[in-house]
C-alpha cells in the first residue's frame, strides 16, 4: 500500500509555493506614500505607468519626475509632457535591466542628495525593484504599482521568479 506522505509534502510545497508568488509578486507588501518626496520614478514595463507618474507629479509629490525609457525611445523627444512646477527628466538605464535603472537612481541620489523617491510600476515587479533600489540608495523607497494587464501574469509571474533567484543569490550588490 503506497504511503500518503508524499503526496502530503507536494502539497505543502506547492501551497508555499502559491503563497510566497502571492505575497511577493501579485499583493505585495506596500507602504503608504509619502504626502513629499525628493523624486517619482517611472520604471520601464508593461501598463499604464506614465498616467500613474503624472498623477502623482500634478500633486506635486516631488519636484522631479524621472521616465525610464525603451532603447526605442532613447535618444527621442518622447518623454514625458510637461508639468508646471515639475522637472521631467528621462533616461535609458544601463544595463537595460531594473538593475541599470537602480544604478541611475542611485548615481542621481547621490548628486542631488535625495532623501526619499517614489517608484511607480507593476505589483510583480514591485518587490524586486523595490530590493535593487535599495541597494543603490540608501534613502526611503516607496511603491506605487498600476495594474498588470491580465495576459501578462502569464509570463511575469515566472520572469519574476527568475529574476528575482538572479538578484538574490547572484546579483546581491548594486
Amino acid at each position: 500500500m503506497a504511503r500518503p506522505y508524499p503526496s502530503i509534502a507536494i502539497v505543502i510545497v506547492v501551497s508555499l509555493f502559491a503563497a510566497a508568488t502571492a505575497r511577493l509578486f501579485v499583493w505585495p507588501p506596500l507602504a503608504p506614500l509619502p504626502s513629499q518626496a525628493d523624486a517619482i520614478i517611472e520604471l520601464g514595463g508593461p501598463g499604464d505607468r506614465d498616467s500613474a507618474a503624472m498623477a502623482l507629479a500634478r500633486q506635486h509629490r516631488a519636484p522631479v519626475l524621472i521616465q525610464s525609457t525603451t532603447i526605442g525611445e532613447a535618444g527621442t523627444d518622447r518623454c514625458l509632457p510637461a508639468i508646471p512646477g515639475v522637472t521631467i527628466l528621462c533616461f535609458h538605464p544601463d544595463p537595460d535591466t531594473t538593475r541599470g535603472e537602480a544604478r541611475y537612481i542611485g548615481d542621481l541620489a547621490r548628486q542631488h542628495q535625495w532623501k526619499s523617491v517614489i517608484l511607480i510600476t507593476t505589483p510583480d515587479h514591485a518587490w524586486r525593484a523595490r530590493l535593487r533600489v535599495k541597494r543603490c540608495f540608501s534613502g526611503e523607497v516607496y511603491v506605487s504599482t498600476t495594474p498588470l494587464p491580465p495576459l501578462h501574469w502569464f509570463i511575469a509571474i515566472p520572469y519574476q521568479w527568475a529574476a528575482t533567484v538572479k538578484a538574490l543569490l547572484f546579483e546581491p550588490d548594486c
